[in-house]
Formats: C-alpha cells, sequence, structure tokens
C-alpha cells in the first residue's frame, strides 16, 4: 500500500500547492522515486541476496520494484494532467489495490522468513521496511477511509432543509 499512498498523497498535496510550487513538488518527489528504486537495485545486485532463504524475497522485491516504476509513473502523470481523466482515475484505483495485496504479500512473507536475517541480511532488512511502511500507511489509509466514510453517510442534525 505505499506504492499507492505515495502517488495518491502527491498528488493531493500538488493540488493545493499553489502553481508556482509544483514544480519543486515534482522534482522532490521523482528524485525520492528514484533514490528508492536505486536502493532496491543495489539490494536486488548484492552477491548475498542470491543465497537460500526459505521464503521467496527475491521476488517480492522484484514485484516492489515493479511496483515503485508503476507508483514513480503514476505520480508523474497525475502532477501532470489537470484535469484528471476517469480512465486515469480508475487505472489508479485499481493499482492501489494492487499495492494493498503486495504489501500483503510483502508482510506475510516477512514474519514467516525470520531464518533468512542470517542468510540474506539486506534483502530481510529491506522486507521489514517495506513491511512496516506498508502497514503504516494502510492504517492510515483505513482511518482516512473510515473517517470519510462516516462523514459521507452520518448528516448533520443542525443542517436546514430547504423547500
Amino acid at each position: 500500500m505505499i506504492h499507492f499512498c505515495l502517488a495518491h498523497s502527491a498528488y493531493h498535496v500538488h493540488c493545493w500547492l499553489p502553481r508556482s510550487h509544483r514544480l519543486r513538488l515534482q522534482v522532490t518527489v521523482f528524485l525520492f522515486g528514484i533514490t528508492t528504486l536505486a536502493l532496491q537495485f543495489y539490494v536486488l545486485l548484492r552477491p548475498s541476496s542470491s543465497r537460500y532463504c526459505s521464503q521467496p524475497l527475491l521476488n517480492n522485491l522484484v514485484g516492489n520494484i515493479i511496483f515503485t516504476f508503476f507508483a514513480i509513473g503514476f505520480t508523474v502523470l497525475l502532477t501532470h494532467m489537470e484535469p484528471v481523466p476517469q480512465a486515469l482515475k480508475r487505472m489508479f484505483s485499481v493499482f492501489g489495490v494492487g499495492s494493498f495485496g503486495e504489501g500483503i504479500c510483502t508482510m506475510v512473507l516477512t514474519v514467516l522468513a525470520t531464518k533468512c536475517e542470517k542468510t540474506t541480511p539486506e534483502l530481510y532488512y529491506l522486507s521489514v521496511l517495506l513491511s512496516v511502511s506498508s502497514l503504516v500507511s494502510t492504517v492510515l489509509f483505513s482511518s482516512l477511509g473510515l473517517l470519510w466514510l462516516a462523514s459521507v453517510t452520518c448528516a448533520r442534525t443542525d443542517a436546514k432543509t430547504t423547500v
């Protein structure tokens, strides 16, 4: 869920900023994405990452790299298009569901791979970092979704009706 969270947050911050400050945000988010990719590729290409691990953490890292590419692409598209087309919004929602699934898989694989800490330490600790960030972003979006749902479904009692 961290990939969706980053792209979604960048989009909303982009909408709130005045036009003169938007380029700085776009450059910052792009550099953050490139730094994240560099860290993931560093761990992927380490010789110790190819050692035996009982869980497919290396395959999961490749999946996270793919989702990071998609997150950077969605961030660039969402921050450059005004207004955002409905088709892109739908694709972004599908990406969010996939990102949630990837986060769940990362958390489950990391919990099951405690023995891999000794054989593939960089890969294991990156997986822990991705798991914690996915958990935090899932809790954040769940709480924001519940607050939004409560505000939509609960009618204000002090609102006056107009006829």
